[in-house]
């Protein structure tokens, strides 16, 4: 055989120890720790406007290939982009882990410095994103769009290499309940020039989709509101988040077009009458636990994803009108970012994060990315701190604010 599984007695700890950048693709959620290597195929790539409602046929021709060749392990691993005009990144690999979820014995220590100084160029700069919420205000008092995402990137630069495996530790540890991952990407998407290997990874607190035989789980995420370090204030942001007309509202628009893309491939589905809030160290969100039946075990985990993809949650609605407002307004590609990623066996189960919080990265730079749901009743400002607050679960894995020398 061409492929092998973990025992199920490998701690989750073990494989996250023993992922290496540039030759691994790790995913971690409540539930799992995966750990794939190698590539044994490689997904193709259709190209075309409708490249990403193929994807799923492709996949599956991939691995039905994958198990007529006795490869013992017919699983996709990989990450879909924002815009199906760029590749989807899915192999099957060479050999697979798996393991229980990751559960750390002590506290997350004190994280330095990845690097000894960074450089950073924020694009758009801070005024030009504000300019971006005021046109997007704008375009919903004219018009039919309801919602669209706005997002920002910063563009940190190291003289030394960066550990990114290390920084794949510190944000499983810090982010222990959510989806931690790390996956190669081609070196032709490298913003510099002849630069090498790159690679996605982040620590996503969202997940898109699930399937486990005909049980289907997504848990989407809208509203949100900074932590405070003082106790008191923080349970008065959640409470304050848990009434908030603009943030309510901006949910309600996402379970709605989450249940619209579920209810056609479900005979049952449950949500749940107001959304709850959960939390990351930096960050209060509303969810809501989507859970349904499906009617045919042939949909797989994949299907369900590209037919959610993507959400309101990261693109806005509707979702033609908010995705040309995005290409108008947002001053650079997306890539990966606001994507998907996860995995999807033979058999159709698989899990799908929705790819936030996270940074492309290669040996001395990492682009990392945040946006926030304009709607109408947002404020300019407040959207600006709110993704200023979703960089730091990337910044404080990576130790800034801790001794790291940053430079304009």
């Amino acid at each position: 055989m061409t492929g092998s599984s973990s025992e199920p007695r490998m701690l989750a700890t073990q494989l996250l120890d023993s992922y290496e950048a540039g030759s691994s693709f790790f995913f971690a959620s409540p539930k799992r720790t995966m750990l794939a290597r190698g590539t044994f195929a490689t997904v193709p790539h259709s190209g075309g406007a409708n490249a990403l409602a193929h994807l799923p046929e492709r996949v599956a021709t991939v691995l039905n290939e994958a198990r007529e060749a006795a490869h013992d392990i017919p699983v996709a691993v990989g990450a879909v982009p924002f815009d199906s005009s760029i590749p989807a990144q899915l192999v099957v690999p060479m050999t697979i882990q798996r393991a229980g979820p990751l559960v750390f014995d002590t506290a997350a220590p004190a994280q330095r410095p990845l690097a000894e100084r960074y450089t950073v160029q924020p694009v758009p700069e801070p005024a030009a994103y504000l300019n971006g919420v005021a046109q997007a205000l704008k375009l919903m008092q004219s018009g039919p769009l309801r919602k669209v995402v706005l997002s920002r990137s910063l563009q940190l630069n190291a003289a030394t290499p960066i550990d990114l495996t290390q920084l794949l530790r510190n944000l499983a540890r810090r982010n222990p309940s959510g989806y931690t991952f790390a996956v190669d990407l081609p070196p032709q998407l490298a913003a510099t020039p002849g630069a090498g290997r790159r690679t996605l990874i982040g620590a996503s607190p969202e997940l898109l989709v699930s399937r486990s035989g005909l049980q289907v789980l997504a848990n989407p995420l809208a509203g949100t509101t900074p932590r405070s370090a003082d106790p008191i204030e923080d349970q008065e942001r959640a409470a304050a988040l848990r009434v908030s007309p603009k943030d309510l509202h901006e949910h309600a628009v996402v379970i709605e077009s989450v249940v619209e893309a579920l209810r056609p491939y479900c005979k049952t589905l449950d949500v749940p009458a107001e959304p709850s809030l959960v939390s990351t160290p930096t960050l209060w969100h509303l969810s809501t636990r989507i859970s349904g039946e499906l009617k045919d075990p042939s949909i797989s985990s994949l299907m369900l994803a590209v037919a959610m993809h993507p959400t309101p949650a990261v693109c806005g609605y509707p979702t033609e009108l908010a995705h040309a407002a995005i290409g108008t307004i947002e001053p650079f590609e997306r890539g990966y970012y606001t994507g998907t990623v996860g995995w999807c066996d033979a058999n159709g189960d698989g899990q799908w994060a929705v790819t936030i919080r996270c940074a492309e990265a290669d040996e001395h730079s990492l682009r990392l990315f945040a946006g926030a749901g304009i709607v109408v009743g947002s404020k300019p400002e407040s959207e600006l701190a709110e993704t200023e607050a979703k960089f730091r679960t990337m910044l404080q894995a990576m130790g800034l604010g801790q001794g790291a020398e940053v430079q304009p």
